[in-house]
Protein backbone atom coordinates (compact mmCIF):
# COMPACT_ATOMS: atom_id res chain seq x y z
CA UNK A 1 0.00 0.00 0.00
CA UNK A 2 1.11 3.58 -0.64
CA UNK A 3 1.55 5.76 2.47
CA UNK A 4 -1.63 7.37 3.73
CA UNK A 5 -0.25 10.86 3.06
CA UNK A 6 0.77 10.04 -0.54
CA UNK A 7 -1.87 12.38 -1.98
CA UNK A 8 -0.51 15.28 0.12
CA UNK A 9 2.87 14.99 -1.55
CA UNK A 10 1.57 15.50 -5.09
CA UNK A 11 -1.73 16.73 -6.46
CA UNK A 12 -3.30 15.71 -9.76
CA UNK A 13 -6.51 16.48 -11.59
CA UNK A 14 -9.26 13.91 -11.31
CA UNK A 15 -9.00 11.07 -13.82
CA UNK A 16 -11.86 9.86 -16.04
CA UNK A 17 -12.47 6.22 -16.91
CA UNK A 18 -12.91 4.97 -20.45
CA UNK A 19 -12.67 1.75 -22.44
CA UNK A 20 -10.54 0.61 -25.37
CA UNK A 21 -10.65 -2.71 -27.15
CA UNK A 22 -8.95 -4.35 -30.08
CA UNK A 23 -10.34 -7.67 -28.90
CA UNK A 24 -8.24 -10.78 -29.44
CA UNK A 25 -10.56 -13.75 -29.21
CA UNK A 26 -9.57 -17.42 -29.51
CA UNK A 27 -10.02 -18.44 -33.13
CA UNK A 28 -12.06 -21.42 -31.96
CA UNK A 29 -14.85 -19.18 -30.69
CA UNK A 30 -17.99 -18.54 -32.74
CA UNK A 31 -17.80 -15.19 -34.52
CA UNK A 32 -21.43 -14.29 -33.87
CA UNK A 33 -20.88 -14.88 -30.15
CA UNK A 34 -17.68 -12.81 -29.92
CA UNK A 35 -19.33 -9.88 -31.69
CA UNK A 36 -22.24 -10.07 -29.25
CA UNK A 37 -19.75 -10.23 -26.37
CA UNK A 38 -17.88 -7.14 -27.58
CA UNK A 39 -21.19 -5.34 -27.90
CA UNK A 40 -22.29 -6.39 -24.40
CA UNK A 41 -18.96 -5.21 -23.02
CA UNK A 42 -19.47 -1.74 -24.49
CA UNK A 43 -23.05 -1.52 -23.21
CA UNK A 44 -21.83 -2.51 -19.74
CA UNK A 45 -19.21 0.24 -19.87
CA UNK A 46 -21.98 2.75 -20.59
CA UNK A 47 -24.09 1.44 -17.73
CA UNK A 48 -21.13 1.65 -15.34
CA UNK A 49 -20.41 5.28 -16.20
CA UNK A 50 -17.34 4.86 -18.40
CA UNK A 51 -16.99 8.16 -20.27
CA UNK A 52 -15.93 6.85 -23.67
CA UNK A 53 -15.12 3.68 -25.58
CA UNK A 54 -12.85 3.04 -28.57
CA UNK A 55 -12.91 0.06 -30.91
CA UNK A 56 -10.07 -1.16 -33.11
CA UNK A 57 -10.59 -2.44 -36.63
CA UNK A 58 -8.69 -5.12 -38.52
CA UNK A 59 -9.59 -6.52 -41.92
CA UNK A 60 -7.39 -9.62 -42.07
CA UNK A 61 -7.33 -11.19 -38.62
CA UNK A 62 -9.25 -14.23 -37.42
CA UNK A 63 -8.70 -13.23 -33.78
CA UNK A 64 -9.15 -9.43 -33.92
CA UNK A 65 -12.50 -9.51 -35.64
CA UNK A 66 -14.06 -6.03 -35.60
CA UNK A 67 -13.51 -5.30 -39.29
CA UNK A 68 -15.13 -1.84 -39.23
CA UNK A 69 -15.15 0.31 -36.13
CA UNK A 70 -17.75 2.62 -37.72
CA UNK A 71 -20.19 -0.23 -38.35
CA UNK A 72 -19.65 -1.50 -34.82
CA UNK A 73 -20.31 1.97 -33.37
CA UNK A 74 -23.49 2.31 -35.42
CA UNK A 75 -24.63 -1.02 -33.89
CA UNK A 76 -24.14 0.44 -30.41
CA UNK A 77 -25.70 3.88 -30.74
CA UNK A 78 -29.27 2.96 -29.85
CA UNK A 79 -28.12 0.58 -27.09
CA UNK A 80 -26.06 3.18 -25.21
CA UNK A 81 -27.07 6.46 -23.63
CA UNK A 82 -24.16 8.56 -22.40
CA UNK A 83 -20.86 7.02 -23.41
CA UNK A 84 -18.92 8.60 -26.29
CA UNK A 85 -17.96 6.09 -28.95
CA UNK A 86 -14.74 6.31 -30.93
CA UNK A 87 -12.91 4.61 -33.76
CA UNK A 88 -9.78 3.09 -32.37
CA UNK A 89 -8.79 3.55 -35.08
CA UNK A 90 -9.82 4.32 -38.62
CA UNK A 91 -6.78 3.04 -40.48
CA UNK A 92 -6.67 5.83 -43.05
CA UNK A 93 -4.50 4.15 -45.74
CA UNK A 94 -7.09 1.38 -46.04
CA UNK A 95 -9.95 3.73 -46.98
CA UNK A 96 -10.63 6.30 -49.69
CA UNK A 97 -10.85 9.79 -48.14
CA UNK A 98 -14.22 10.52 -49.73
CA UNK A 99 -15.64 7.33 -48.20
CA UNK A 100 -14.22 8.25 -44.79
CA UNK A 101 -15.68 11.76 -45.00
CA UNK A 102 -19.13 10.49 -45.94
CA UNK A 103 -19.33 7.59 -43.48
CA UNK A 104 -17.87 9.47 -40.51
CA UNK A 105 -20.29 12.35 -41.17
CA UNK A 106 -23.18 9.90 -41.18
CA UNK A 107 -22.15 8.22 -37.93
CA UNK A 108 -21.44 11.59 -36.30
CA UNK A 109 -24.96 12.77 -37.16
CA UNK A 110 -26.39 9.51 -35.84
CA UNK A 111 -24.39 9.93 -32.61
CA UNK A 112 -25.33 13.63 -32.11
CA UNK A 113 -22.05 14.53 -30.43
CA UNK A 114 -21.18 11.14 -28.93
CA UNK A 115 -18.56 10.35 -31.56
CA UNK A 116 -14.75 10.64 -31.44
CA UNK A 117 -12.66 10.11 -34.56
CA UNK A 118 -9.56 8.05 -33.85
CA UNK A 119 -7.12 7.73 -36.76
CA UNK A 120 -3.85 5.98 -37.50
CA UNK A 121 -1.80 4.56 -40.38
CA UNK A 122 -2.78 1.05 -39.20
CA UNK A 123 -0.56 -1.42 -37.43
CA UNK A 124 -1.53 -4.80 -38.86
CA UNK A 125 0.83 -5.61 -41.71
CA UNK A 126 -1.49 -8.17 -43.30
CA UNK A 127 -4.10 -5.40 -43.64
CA UNK A 128 -1.50 -3.28 -45.41
CA UNK A 129 -0.67 -6.16 -47.74
CA UNK A 130 -4.25 -7.00 -48.64
CA UNK A 131 -4.96 -3.34 -49.42
CA UNK A 132 -1.83 -3.05 -51.56
CA UNK A 133 -0.08 -0.70 -49.13
CA UNK A 134 2.65 -2.90 -47.71
CA UNK A 135 5.47 -1.13 -49.52
CA UNK A 136 3.91 2.33 -49.41
CA UNK A 137 4.62 5.15 -46.94
CA UNK A 138 1.54 4.64 -44.81
CA UNK A 139 2.33 7.61 -42.57
CA UNK A 140 2.31 9.84 -45.66
CA UNK A 141 -0.97 8.22 -46.68
CA UNK A 142 -2.42 9.00 -43.26
CA UNK A 143 -1.47 12.67 -43.57
CA UNK A 144 -2.78 13.04 -47.11
CA UNK A 145 -5.96 11.12 -46.39
CA UNK A 146 -7.01 13.03 -43.28
CA UNK A 147 -6.16 16.36 -44.92
CA UNK A 148 -8.48 15.46 -47.78
CA UNK A 149 -11.23 14.47 -45.35
CA UNK A 150 -10.94 17.79 -43.51
CA UNK A 151 -10.90 19.70 -46.81
CA UNK A 152 -14.06 17.94 -47.96
CA UNK A 153 -15.82 18.97 -44.77
CA UNK A 154 -14.51 22.54 -44.89
CA UNK A 155 -15.34 23.39 -48.50
CA UNK A 156 -18.40 23.46 -50.70
CA UNK A 157 -18.56 21.14 -53.71
CA UNK A 158 -17.49 20.53 -56.35
CA UNK A 159 -14.41 19.04 -54.76
CA UNK A 160 -11.08 19.18 -56.54
CA UNK A 161 -8.38 17.57 -54.43
CA UNK A 162 -5.30 16.06 -56.00
CA UNK A 163 -2.76 14.03 -54.06
CA UNK A 164 -0.05 11.44 -54.40
CA UNK A 165 -2.32 8.58 -53.30
CA UNK A 166 -5.87 9.75 -54.01
CA UNK A 167 -7.87 12.24 -56.05
CA UNK A 168 -11.27 13.58 -55.01
CA UNK A 169 -13.52 15.43 -57.44
CA UNK A 170 -17.19 15.78 -58.36
CA UNK A 171 -16.66 18.53 -60.95
CA UNK A 172 -17.95 16.56 -63.93
CA UNK A 173 -21.08 15.18 -62.32
CA UNK A 174 -22.29 17.72 -59.76
CA UNK A 175 -25.92 18.86 -59.93
CA UNK A 176 -26.34 21.37 -57.09
CA UNK A 177 -30.08 21.84 -57.54
CA UNK A 178 -30.75 18.22 -56.54
CA UNK A 179 -27.73 17.74 -54.25
CA UNK A 180 -25.78 15.36 -56.45
CA UNK A 181 -22.03 15.56 -55.90
CA UNK A 182 -22.27 16.73 -52.28
CA UNK A 183 -20.79 14.93 -49.27
CA UNK A 184 -22.73 15.50 -46.05
CA UNK A 185 -21.07 17.46 -43.22
CA UNK A 186 -20.49 16.10 -39.69
CA UNK A 187 -22.81 16.92 -36.80
CA UNK A 188 -19.95 18.36 -34.70
CA UNK A 189 -18.41 21.53 -36.07
CA UNK A 190 -16.04 21.94 -37.72
CA UNK A 191 -15.58 18.19 -37.31
CA UNK A 192 -15.56 15.49 -34.60
CA UNK A 193 -12.66 15.59 -32.12
CA UNK A 194 -9.67 13.74 -33.56
CA UNK A 195 -7.35 11.48 -31.57
CA UNK A 196 -4.36 9.43 -32.68
CA UNK A 197 -2.92 6.27 -31.19
CA UNK A 198 0.64 6.60 -29.89
CA UNK A 199 2.65 3.40 -30.06
CA UNK A 200 6.28 4.19 -30.85
CA UNK A 201 8.56 5.34 -28.02
CA UNK A 202 9.26 9.08 -28.30
CA UNK A 203 6.64 9.24 -31.05
CA UNK A 204 7.12 12.10 -33.47
CA UNK A 205 3.56 11.41 -34.60
CA UNK A 206 2.31 12.70 -31.24
CA UNK A 207 4.05 16.02 -31.87
CA UNK A 208 2.66 16.32 -35.38
CA UNK A 209 -0.84 15.46 -34.16
CA UNK A 210 -0.67 18.01 -31.36
CA UNK A 211 0.40 20.68 -33.85
CA UNK A 212 -2.87 20.04 -35.69
CA UNK A 213 -5.00 20.21 -32.55
CA UNK A 214 -5.39 16.46 -32.10
CA UNK A 215 -4.84 14.48 -28.90
CA UNK A 216 -3.07 11.15 -28.18
CA UNK A 217 -4.06 7.74 -26.89
CA UNK A 218 -1.03 5.86 -25.56
CA UNK A 219 -1.32 2.15 -26.28
CA UNK A 220 -1.93 -0.45 -23.57
CA UNK A 221 0.93 -2.74 -24.60
CA UNK A 222 3.81 -0.33 -23.96
CA UNK A 223 6.27 -0.36 -21.10
CA UNK A 224 5.57 2.60 -18.77
CA UNK A 225 8.81 4.36 -19.74
CA UNK A 226 7.67 4.47 -23.38
CA UNK A 227 4.26 5.76 -22.33
CA UNK A 228 6.03 8.50 -20.37
CA UNK A 229 7.94 9.48 -23.51
CA UNK A 230 4.71 10.58 -25.22
CA UNK A 231 3.93 13.55 -22.97
CA UNK A 232 7.01 15.67 -23.83
CA UNK A 233 6.30 15.06 -27.51
CA UNK A 234 2.73 16.24 -27.00
CA UNK A 235 4.00 19.34 -25.20
CA UNK A 236 6.31 20.10 -28.11
CA UNK A 237 3.44 19.92 -30.57
CA UNK A 238 1.12 22.06 -28.48
CA UNK A 239 3.85 24.66 -28.03
CA UNK A 240 4.41 24.81 -31.80
CA UNK A 241 0.67 25.33 -32.29
CA UNK A 242 0.45 27.98 -29.60
CA UNK A 243 -1.94 26.04 -27.40
CA UNK A 244 -1.73 24.80 -23.84
CA UNK A 245 -0.71 21.19 -23.28
CA UNK A 246 -3.49 20.01 -20.96
CA UNK A 247 -2.98 16.57 -19.34
CA UNK A 248 -6.77 16.21 -19.37
CA UNK A 249 -6.51 15.62 -23.13
CA UNK A 250 -4.10 12.69 -22.81
CA UNK A 251 -5.65 9.22 -22.80
CA UNK A 252 -3.66 6.19 -21.64
CA UNK A 253 -4.86 2.63 -22.21
CA UNK A 254 -3.89 -0.05 -19.70
CA UNK A 255 -4.44 -3.80 -19.24
CA UNK A 256 -6.14 -4.28 -15.88
CA UNK A 257 -7.91 -7.09 -14.09
CA UNK A 258 -9.67 -6.56 -10.77
CA UNK A 259 -10.86 -9.46 -8.64
CA UNK A 260 -12.34 -9.92 -5.20
CA UNK A 261 -9.21 -11.75 -4.03
CA UNK A 262 -5.58 -11.78 -5.13
CA UNK A 263 -5.45 -15.50 -5.90
CA UNK A 264 -8.33 -15.27 -8.37
CA UNK A 265 -6.94 -12.12 -9.97
CA UNK A 266 -3.45 -13.59 -10.39
CA UNK A 267 -4.78 -16.82 -11.83
CA UNK A 268 -7.03 -15.11 -14.38
CA UNK A 269 -4.43 -12.51 -15.42
CA UNK A 270 -1.42 -14.82 -15.71
CA UNK A 271 -2.81 -18.27 -16.64
CA UNK A 272 -1.23 -19.36 -19.97
CA UNK A 273 -4.72 -20.42 -21.06
CA UNK A 274 -6.26 -17.16 -19.91
CA UNK A 275 -7.28 -14.13 -22.00
CA UNK A 276 -4.49 -11.77 -20.87
CA UNK A 277 -1.70 -14.23 -21.54
CA UNK A 278 -3.17 -15.18 -24.91
CA UNK A 279 -3.66 -11.51 -25.80
CA UNK A 280 0.02 -10.73 -25.28
CA UNK A 281 1.14 -13.99 -26.86
CA UNK A 282 -0.69 -13.05 -30.07
CA UNK A 283 0.33 -9.41 -29.98
CA UNK A 284 3.98 -10.14 -29.27
CA UNK A 285 4.24 -12.54 -32.20
CA UNK A 286 2.68 -9.96 -34.55
CA UNK A 287 4.81 -7.04 -33.40
CA UNK A 288 8.01 -9.04 -33.29
CA UNK A 289 7.41 -10.16 -36.90
CA UNK A 290 6.89 -6.50 -37.82
CA UNK A 291 10.19 -5.52 -36.17
CA UNK A 292 8.52 -3.76 -33.24
CA UNK A 293 9.44 -5.97 -30.28
CA UNK A 294 11.04 -2.98 -28.56
CA UNK A 295 7.59 -1.91 -27.37
CA UNK A 296 7.76 -4.73 -24.81
CA UNK A 297 11.32 -4.02 -23.69
CA UNK A 298 12.38 -2.18 -20.57
CA UNK A 299 15.64 -1.34 -22.37
CA UNK A 300 15.85 -0.72 -26.11
CA UNK A 301 19.14 -2.65 -26.25
CA UNK A 302 17.56 -5.76 -24.79
CA UNK A 303 17.70 -8.77 -27.12
CA UNK A 304 14.37 -9.89 -28.57
CA UNK A 305 15.05 -13.46 -27.47
CA UNK A 306 15.18 -12.38 -23.83
CA UNK A 307 11.53 -11.42 -23.92
CA UNK A 308 9.03 -13.92 -22.51
CA UNK A 309 5.25 -13.74 -22.41
CA UNK A 310 5.35 -14.44 -18.67
CA UNK A 311 7.50 -11.36 -18.05
CA UNK A 312 5.46 -9.20 -20.42
CA UNK A 313 2.22 -10.10 -18.66
CA UNK A 314 3.68 -9.45 -15.20
CA UNK A 315 5.09 -6.10 -16.34
CA UNK A 316 2.16 -4.81 -18.35
CA UNK A 317 -0.97 -6.13 -16.63
CA UNK A 318 -2.08 -4.51 -13.40
CA UNK A 319 -4.06 -7.14 -11.51
CA UNK A 320 -5.27 -7.77 -7.99
CA UNK A 321 -7.83 -6.67 -5.45
CA UNK A 322 -9.32 -3.17 -5.70
CA UNK A 323 -6.84 -1.82 -3.13
CA UNK A 324 -3.84 -3.33 -4.90
CA UNK A 325 -4.97 -2.16 -8.33
CA UNK A 326 -5.64 1.36 -7.03
CA UNK A 327 -2.14 1.52 -5.53
CA UNK A 328 -0.50 0.25 -8.71
CA UNK A 329 -2.46 2.66 -10.89
CA UNK A 330 -1.26 5.54 -8.73
CA UNK A 331 2.31 4.28 -9.04
CA UNK A 332 1.87 3.90 -12.81
CA UNK A 333 0.54 7.44 -13.08
CA UNK A 334 3.44 8.72 -10.99
CA UNK A 335 5.80 7.03 -13.46
CA UNK A 336 4.23 8.16 -16.74
CA UNK A 337 2.92 11.54 -15.63
CA UNK A 338 -0.51 13.07 -15.20
CA UNK A 339 -3.12 12.08 -17.76
CA UNK A 340 -6.82 12.72 -18.07
CA UNK A 341 -8.44 9.41 -19.00
CA UNK A 342 -7.58 5.83 -18.14
CA UNK A 343 -8.81 3.48 -20.86
CA UNK A 344 -9.51 -0.02 -19.60
CA UNK A 345 -8.31 -2.50 -22.22
CA UNK A 346 -11.05 -4.97 -23.12
CA UNK A 347 -10.20 -8.67 -23.32
CA UNK A 348 -11.95 -11.86 -24.32
CA UNK A 349 -14.43 -12.89 -21.63
CA UNK A 350 -13.18 -16.41 -21.10
CA UNK A 351 -14.99 -16.22 -17.78
CA UNK A 352 -17.88 -13.82 -18.36
CA UNK A 353 -18.65 -13.39 -14.67
CA UNK A 354 -15.06 -12.47 -13.82
CA UNK A 355 -14.70 -10.28 -16.90
CA UNK A 356 -17.80 -8.23 -16.09
CA UNK A 357 -16.96 -8.07 -12.40
CA UNK A 358 -13.53 -6.64 -13.16
CA UNK A 359 -15.11 -3.74 -15.04
CA UNK A 360 -17.57 -3.22 -12.22
CA UNK A 361 -14.92 -3.22 -9.50
CA UNK A 362 -12.76 -0.79 -11.44
CA UNK A 363 -15.62 1.70 -11.79
CA UNK A 364 -17.14 1.20 -8.35
CA UNK A 365 -14.14 0.74 -6.06
CA UNK A 366 -10.85 1.43 -7.82
CA UNK A 367 -11.45 4.75 -9.58
CA UNK A 368 -13.04 6.47 -6.58
CA UNK A 369 -10.03 5.44 -4.49
CA UNK A 370 -7.60 6.66 -7.16
CA UNK A 371 -9.36 10.00 -7.52
CA UNK A 372 -9.60 10.46 -3.77
CA UNK A 373 -5.81 10.14 -3.66
CA UNK A 374 -5.03 12.43 -6.58
CA UNK A 375 -7.72 15.09 -6.29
Amino acid sequence: MLPLNWHLERKFSEMDLGFFTMPIHPQSRNYVETLKEDRECAILADQLGYKEAFFGEHITDAAETITSSLIFIAWLLNETKNIKLGTGTLNIPNHHPAKIAAEVAMVDNMAKGRFIMGISPGGLISDAEVMGNLERDRTAMLVEGIEMVLNIWAKDPPYKLTGKFWNVTTEKTQMPDIGQGTIISPYQKPHPPIVVTAVAPFSLGVTKAAERGWDPISANFLQPRWVASHWPKYVDGCKAAGRAADPANWRVAKCIFVGDDLATAKRYATDPQGPYYQYFSSLFKKLKAAGRAELFKTDRDQDDDELTIEDIVEQLVIYGTPDKVADELLEFRETVGEFGTLLYAGMDWKDKILGKHSMELLARDVMPAVNAAIY
